[in-house]
């Protein structure tokens, strides 16, 4: 027993190392040969080119394209008139009543006028006396010029007549003068509409005392037709001023919620532009026999300034905003090329742009990943956005 326990050690001793020799032989001939097979791989990897990014695109288009200007108005009466009377008195009668419509020339309120017709009374009473010592006058020329004849005045005599009669007659003038004066202040006592409007809030009754050009008895405003006032930007103001002949741009106003749309027509743009805004004011006016537009609203304007004939238009968001302006891929023999362009005007999802040709093929979706002179694969939209939305999903499936 001694003597086999050496033995045996001596015997395990050597298995091990002929295991562990056994397993390097056969590690080294693999790992020698693997960076030799990453080599050769990584070699023609990277001399290949770059695999085609896939892109879909759009064809750039020409056409007609309106230059909409939009903007919130605000609704403005033509004509908002404060009905003041114009001479100290009470009121005697109020003939309509608040939010009646009313036309040009209807009588709205009577004032207490016999003061005035005594004056006007007054009046007729001195014209009718003066004309009677007119009539004296003219008969007592007459007749010194028959005497004159004969030779049994003298000419002075005849001429003292004439002074007579012609300072009867300014003075006649005069009268009648102050009678019409008397009748102008007897008007003033029945206070009519100056235009068609509706009346509002009604601020006196009979009885009411009221002060010359101080109190306000009513305010009759206009709704038909009405305007709405709105700005526009400066750059827009010779486009607006080139609009207004022959019957001014169409303007459509949009009423809120839903209530409706109206159309009408520029008519007004303002003398100045404001320096602390940059804009200047404009007015449009329009039909409102059905009242849907109100003093005060705001609503949405839209004005149809210019249209741009045969503009390119591409979609906004083919434009890409770089460190040197603006640019677009355009496809040309299956490689993206950069293209600056300018841009003239977007309406939408539109734009009209210079530096490009109808008919190019405009880079949509993919343009972030591509580089002047990159090769593309074109694909349809729709499968484009099936393939976006693959990844997706399986990503999400661990």
């Amino acid at each position: 027993m001694t003597r086999l326990a050496p033995l045996c050690r001596a015997l395990a001793l050597t298995s091990l190392v002929a295991a562990t020799l056994s397993a390097c032989n056969k590690g080294s001939g693999p790992a020698g040969e693997a960076p030799a097979a990453s080599g050769a791989a990584s070699g023609p990897s990277g001399a290949a080119s770059a695999p085609p990014v896939g892109v879909t695109t759009v064809t750039a288009a020409k056409r007609d394209l309106a230059v909409e200007l939009t903007a919130t108005g605000t609704v403005t009466p033509l004509s908002s008139v404060d009905m003041r009377p114009q001479l100290t008195s009470v009121v005697s009668k109020v003939h309509i009543r608040e939010g009646q419509f009313v036309k040009a020339g209807e009588l709205l309120f009577t004032l207490d006028s016999r003061t005035d017709e005594a004056k006007v009374a007054q009046a007729q009473a001195q014209v009718a006396r003066d004309q009677a010592a007119l009539a004296d006058a003219q008969r007592q020329l007459t007749r010194s010029r028959e005497l004159l004849a004969q030779n049994f005045i003298s000419q002075g005599a005849v001429d003292a007549n004439q002074a007579t009669v012609d300072a009867q007659t300014a003075l006649v003038a005069s009268d009648r003068a102050a009678l019409a004066a008397a009748r102008v202040a007897l008007g003033y006592a029945r206070v009519t509409a100056p235009s068609a409007g509706r009346a509002g809030t009604i601020n006196v009754y009979p009885g009411s005392a009221v002060q010359a050009n101080t109190t306000t008895l009513v305010t009759v405003t206009q709704l038909d037709p009405i305007a709405v006032a709105f700005s526009l930007p400066q750059r827009h103001l010779a486009d607006a001023l080139a609009a207004l002949p022959g019957g001014g741009a169409p303007v459509s106003a949009t009423l809120p919620e839903g209530a409706g749309k109206l159309e009408g027509r520029l008519k007004f743009v303002d003398n100045l532009v404001d320096p602390a805004s940059g804009t200047v004011k404009v007015k449009a006016v329009f039909d409102n026999a059905g009242g849907k537009l109100w003093p005060g609203a705001f609503v949405n304007v839209s004005m149809t300034a210019r249209t741009l004939k045969d503009a390119v238009i591409v979609p906004q968001a083919a434009i890409i905003q770089s460190a040197r302006g603006n640019i677009v891929y355009v496809v040309q023999g299956g490689k993206a090329e950069a293209r600056p362009v300018q841009l003239v005007h977007t309406e939408g999802d539109d734009a009209a742009v210079t530096g490009v040709q109808a008919g190019d093929k405009i880079v949509l979706d993919g343009r972030q990943n591509l580089r002047p002179g990159s090769a593309v694969a074109e694909r349809p939209r729709e499968a484009a956005s099936g393939a976006a939305s693959a990844p997706r999903k399986k990503a999400s499936a661990p």
